[in-house]
């Protein structure tokens, strides 16, 4: 989305959320020039709830909102299955 960013992440029970998210953003402020709102949002996901329904709904944003004719198309998107393979997001065409 063009003003705000969705992610899916796990993390282990000993991680502090809010520093995590502060060191994120601080390193891309650096890094990619990112300008941060100061807070954020952030939403567990409960034991009944499915972690595939989520990052389904986190990818249909840009449909919804008109920038994407589908998913597929929107190419601000870092999959799972590219990180355990170790690939690099690469920028889409024209950045």
């Amino acid at each position: 989305m063009p003003d705000h960013l969705h992610m899916l992440i796990a993390i282990d029970g000993d991680t502090v959320l809010s520093d995590l998210i502060r060191d994120f953003k601080r390193i891309t402020a650096k890094t990619a020039k990112v300008r941060w709102q100061r807070n954020f949002f952030d939403y567990r996901l409960r034991h009944d709830e499915n972690e595939d329904e989520k990052a389904e709904y986190i990818r249909q944003n840009p449909v919804r909102a008109g920038l994407a004719e589908a998913d597929e198309k929107w190419p601000y998107v870092i999959e799972r299955e590219s990180m355990d393979r170790g690939d690099s997001p690469e920028a889409p065409a024209g950045d």
